[in-house]
């Protein structure tokens, strides 16, 4: 039996060491991309107040990932908006569609009633395959 080799992306958010996970793992040809807030590089919340900074904060970390992980945004194949606010939803969904227009993954925004820290207002996931 063949074993399969996974690829671990790390996380600077501060809560990852003692969660236990990465930004995204890759076996074969499937990318796993986690639940993306809009953390900075000082482990700070970026943007705070503003939604639609923060989605495409999320989004460029997201490809940050993807691409230490040997895969882009054309490969992305399902994402998962999680939204803190409805009145956020368009903004979210503007900068989504900016990222994503041509690509058009399968997806889904969901509200939610907060994050880990009270100033993230959305936090994204995605899925990518490598053909």
């Amino acid at each position: 039996m063949a074993v399969t080799r996974r690829r671990l992306v790390p996380t600077a958010a501060p809560w990852a060491r003692t969660a236990g996970y990465s930004r995204a793992v890759r076996v074969g040809d499937h990318v796993a991309v986690a639940g993306t807030a809009p953390v900075a590089a000082d482990g700070s919340i970026a943007h705070p107040g503003d939604a639609y900074r923060q989605a495409r904060l999320c989004l460029d970390i997201t490809g940050r990932a993807l691409a230490e992980a040997g895969a882009g945004l054309e490969h992305v194949v399902r994402t998962r908006m999680f939204v803190a606010e409805g009145a956020d939803r368009d903004a979210v969904l503007r900068a989504h569609g900016e990222v994503f227009g041509e690509i058009r993954p399968a997806t889904t925004l969901v509200l939610v009633s907060g994050f880990v820290d009270d100033a993230i207002l959305v936090e994204i996931e995605a899925d990518a395959i490598v053909a």
